[in-house]
Parts: C-alpha cells; structure tokens; sequence
C-alpha cells in the first residue's frame, strides 16, 4: 500500500454530527467516493475497501451510520439487529452530508461524486444516488439493491451504475437484481448489473465473513470498478 494518509473525520449532518473514515491518496488529491458500509458497520474490510480506492487514486470516506456500533464476524444477530434498528432518516442525512463533505472538501477534483456500496451498503448507495442527481454521478454496488417502494421515483437517478451482484444470494436475489436492471433501462438510465456465475454473497468481502470470498474474481473485478470511476468522474 503507498503512503496514505487515513484518519476519522466529523462532520456536521443536520444540526448534529457525524463521523466517517477519510483517506486520501498518496497525491493528495483525486476523485471524490463515498463507500457504503456492510451490516458490520466500519469494520476492517470496509476500512480496507476505503484504503485500496485511495490507493487507486480517489479521495474516500465512509460514513459511520452506526455511529460507532459495531458487530464482529461472528455476531450475525447483532449485524441483523444494527441494521433492522438504523433510523433511516438518519441514515440519509448522514451519507448526504458526507456527499456534502467530499464535494466541498479542497482536495477533491473531478466532475461529481462517486458511491460504492457492500451488501446493506449497496442497497443504501442506489438510495442515496437517486436522492443526490445534482452530486452523485457514478454508482458502484456490490450485492445489494432496493425496492421500489424505498426509492419512490427511479426517474431522478442520474448516475451510471456498474454493479456487481451474487448468483447465489438469500438477501438480495438475482432475479430481483436482473428486474431493476431492465426498469432502468427502459428509463433510459445507463445501469449495468452483472449477476457472476457461482458467487454467492459477499463474494468480496475481504473478511470473508461468510465464508464465499472469491480472490480470483475480486482481483478481476476491481479493476474494472476503479477505470469506471475515473471514467465517470475524471
């Protein structure tokens, strides 16, 4: 890993604060990316995400929605429990105002924000994507998406999407994930969502929680992740 500078920053998420995981790359500057946390919380795999999209040349931060909870590997009840149990008002605030922080923030260049969300995290980043249009220009998530009924008008999304989705997944299907790709479309949104043969969820998870971490594939893939982002973003 280069010289990278990390450290947790605050900032202000209507009339109260919030916190998050800053690393900015060895140049000092670059494209703004928001990542969006597992059901973990800020964890060392999401820590590792944020560090390896500074090493690529972006400047990152990942909001801590829990503000400081946090589950270990092994607590899946309390993973599920700090999720079901994130106020989802705060939730929104939280990540638009860090949206807000990296598009202010001096060391931040290129046209617009970028998001990649992980699980929970990929869920909340399509949220996100089409609550800020005027920022976020680029969307990248990892084995997550929402319903209909948590986004309301797809019609405001106006990033491109590159997702990446498990073949087999109990939390967020397939199928689910090949329906929302052709309803994009036919909104003439740029969205491409590949579901990868044989993979199951968290499929990149570099903690390998669940025991479905593939490295063959996460290597190809994050390549592609990153020349997308600086694509879209400069």
């Amino acid at each position: 890993m280069l010289a990278l500078m990390a450290e947790t920053v605050s900032f202000p998420s209507a009339g109260a604060s919030a916190s998050g995981y800053f690393v900015l790359p060895a140049s000092g500057s670059g494209p703004g990316v928001l990542v969006v946390q597992e059901w973990w919380g800020i964890d060392s795999g999401i820590k590792e995400m944020t560090e390896r999209l500074a090493a690529a040349g972006f400047v990152a931060l990942a909001p801590d929605l829990y503000h400081g909870e946090l589950a270990a590997h092994d607590e899946m009840d309390k993973a599920a429990h700090l999720m079901q149990s994130l106020p989802p008002d705060r939730a929104a605030r939280d990540m638009s105002s860090a949206i807000d922080f990296l598009a202010t923030h001096p060391a931040v260049k290129g046209d617009g924000i970028g998001v990649v969300g992980f699980c929970m995290g990929g869920m909340l980043a399509f949220i996100l994507a089409a609550n800020r249009p005027d920022k976020v220009k680029a969307l990248v998530p990892f084995y997550g998406y929402p319903s209909d009924d948590m986004v309301g008008d797809w019609s405001r999304l106006a990033a491109s999407v590159q997702g990446h989705m498990a073949e087999n997944d109990d939390f967020f299907g397939p199928e689910g994930a090949r329906a929302l790709e052709a309803k994009l479309r036919a909104l003439g949104k740029e969205v491409t969502l590949t579901v990868h043969p044989g993979t199951g969820h968290a499929f990149m998870g570099p903690h390998n929680a669940l025991g479905t971490l593939q490295p063959a594939l996460a290597a190809r893939i994050w390549p592609q992740v990153t020349a997308f982002l600086h694509e879209k973003l400069g």
